[in-house]
């Protein structure tokens, strides 16, 4: 008879066959505060801006905020799919066209929700998602059990600090744990006065990091957001200022970062086999 974990494998693999190759991105942080969740929602809207299909998963546990950084209501979430309260459709929230929201809640509690027949019911309905060019992961910050296995299972990690000292001992420590499983992690610097000072600090951490971490790391910085007006402006009315402020210094960074991130993720798809969104949450399910 054939196991469970052979009926996923069977299952998924069926799906991916047809599916679009989806790009999955984690953005994180060492700590809170340094502006990951908004990062997070302009790279996903440069992209839908762009014309690719995106969706921009919450996987922040405990504060999960994307919903009130869209602006959007949030009812059901994926707790509520995997617990087979509702669809996965159900849960999915448009935000604007090419992009949509998916909540999530206590990634703790997902965890601990083990039940094979709702997985394989869960994976089943994941064709929803199939369409699906990138999905931007918002994880918690830290490198909790949960957080640590969306960085895994992601295709390019970008680990979001700013210039203080307590989130650049945090981020190097992010790092440190990502050079277990990723060779090439991104870090970007947020709330920065200059180019300048962003590239010193990137430096700092990648000669620490040189110096400290035996495996083979190859930190590359994937580029930096000034301070500014604009930014401030787009956190406090609940908008993003990359549609707020198209034209700002802010945007133009933000979309620089995106083309950079592009560019990597061009660089290894002739190397990278189809995945999908069923294909993603099974490497999750696979560590319970």
């Amino acid at each position: 008879m054939i196991n469970q974990a052979q009926k996923l494998q069977t299952l998924v693999s069926s799906q991916t066959k047809t599916a679009k190759n989806t790009h999955f991105i984690a953005v994180t942080s060492g700590k809170g505060g340094v502006g990951k969740s908004t990062i997070s929602a302009n790279i996903a809207n440069v992209l839908a801006l762009d014309g690719y299909k995106v969706a921009l998963l919450d996987a922040d546990i405990g504060l999960a905020n994307l919903d009130v950084i869209l602006n959007v209501k949030m009812g059901k979430n994926l707790l509520h799919v995997l617990k087979g309260e509702c669809g996965l459709k159900e849960i999915l929230i448009p935000v604007k066209k090419n992009l949509i929201l998916i909540p999530g809640e206590s990634g703790d509690e997902i965890l601990k929700f083990n039940n094979q027949f709702l997985y394989e019911r869960f994976l089943s309905e994941a064709n929803e998602l199939d369409d699906i060019d990138f999905m931007i992961i918002d994880t918690g910050a830290g490198i909790g059990g949960s957080t640590q296995m969306f960085l895994e299972a992601a295709d390019e990690v970008v680990v979001v600090t700013i210039p203080d000292p307590a989130a650049i001992t945090d981020a190097y420590a992010v790092i440190k744990i990502l050079s277990r499983f990723k060779e090439n992690p991104l870090l970007l610097l947020n709330m920065v006065k200059n180019e300048a000072e962003a590239v010193r600090i990137y430096e700092n951490i990648k000669r620490v990091a040189n110096a400290n971490i035996k495996a083979n790391l190859n930190l590359e910085m994937v580029g930096f957001l000034e301070a500014s007006k604009e930014v401030a402006k787009s956190i406090k009315q609940r908008t993003l200022f990359s549609d707020e402020a198209p034209y700002s210094t802010a945007t133009t960074q933000i979309k620089d970062i995106t083309s950079k991130i592009l560019y990597r993720l061009e660089r290894k798809v002739l190397t990278n086999k189809n995945d999908s969104f069923a294909g993603f949450f099974k490497r999750l399910i696979e560590h319970f």
